[in-house]
């Protein structure tokens, strides 16, 4: 049998990274007996290995314009392994621009122009990232397909999961999107009122986020406080044994919800949530204009009901 050379393209961030895992495995099944490469970038390079969705990486550094030898190195590397057909993931005005860089053209799976099965729909960024993904395979014949609900992501730790019920509490985020936070006030009153309902807290979050986790633990001490001794393959571990997840938009929230946690996603007017958030079948999102107007007592009944 003829093998065939396929790549994938998928370079971040991470939601879109994650949402992406379903497509990457329908594509493994499409293609059972050919090799698969898939071009991404350093940060989810572990994610990518774990998943065994693609034979092998290409790292993509992501060269700037006045970078000229680096263009040459990645076109090169690009043309040497012949692909038979690329499939783009990322579908933005770079891979668009790495569809010029193939000498000859593969079939091509996208948005970007003279693609061989371009996706030209207005409906295709109407929705979540996947959705329009999904169109795309389908001009390739490819149906059927499922989020990936991140069975595969196993914590590699030893910590043992609490005993007593527990909600994971995300008060953080990308730093350079403050204004994406709940305010960690809110956090803290959520807290309280999970504790007297019988609930620990277990805070979640990396340093960037350690003056919200260190204010909730100052004000709620029973909570227990993960800032710093987790990372991405723990989450699902942890979600799957809680009875819910409260969080900002952000990208921890990507992996909770499509493991089946309850996962309540807070929104303000900077992101849609018909666009940005996780998928899962129960993801329920709160939005106000302005974040702080989200009240405690409406999470609290997103929580319980």
């Amino acid at each position: 049998m003829n093998q065939k050379s396929i790549l994938i393209i998928k370079l971040g961030a991470l939601g879109d990274f994650i949402q992406s895992l379903g497509i990457m495995r329908v594509i493994r099944q499409a293609h059972p007996t050919d090799k698969i490469v898939l071009l991404t970038t350093k940060p989810f390079e572990k994610i990518a290995t774990k998943s065994g969705y693609a034979d092998e990486l290409i790292i993509d550094k992501r060269p700037k314009w006045y970078e000229p030898l680096d263009w040459v190195k990645l076109s090169g590397t690009l043309n040497k392994n012949h692909f038979w057909r690329v499939y783009d993931l990322q579908n933005n005005d770079r891979t668009s621009f790495y569809f010029k860089l193939f000498k000859p053209k593969p079939q091509w799976v996208g948005v970007a122009k003279g693609a061989s099965h371009r996706n030209t729909s207005k409906d295709r960024t109407s929705g979540k990232a996947f959705y329009g993904l999904v169109q795309n395979l389908s001009l390739a014949g490819i149906d059927d397909i499922a989020i990936d609900t991140l069975e595969w992501m196993k914590s590699e730790k030893s910590f043992v999961k609490p005993q007593t019920p527990y909600v994971l509490i995300v008060p953080g985020g990308a730093p350079k999107h403050p204004h994406k936070r709940w305010p960690k006030e809110h956090y803290k009153d959520l807290c309280g009122h999970l504790n007297a309902k019988g609930f620990l807290p277990v805070l979640i979050g990396t340093k960037d986020d350690k003056e919200a986790t260190d204010f909730i633990k100052l004000h709620v001490p029973t909570c227990l406080d993960l800032n710093g001794k987790t990372d991405l393959f723990d989450l699902p571990t942890l979600a799957r044994a809680s009875m819910a997840a409260v969080g900002n938009d952000t990208g921890p929230m990507h992996i909770i919800g499509p493991t089946g946690c309850k996962t309540i996603v807070l929104f303000g007017n900077k992101t849609d949530p018909k666009r940005h958030s996780p998928l899962g079948g129960q993801v329920v999102t709160l939005q106000k204009e302005n974040m702080a107007d989200i009240s405690v007592e409406n999470v609290l009944g997103a929580v319980f009901n």
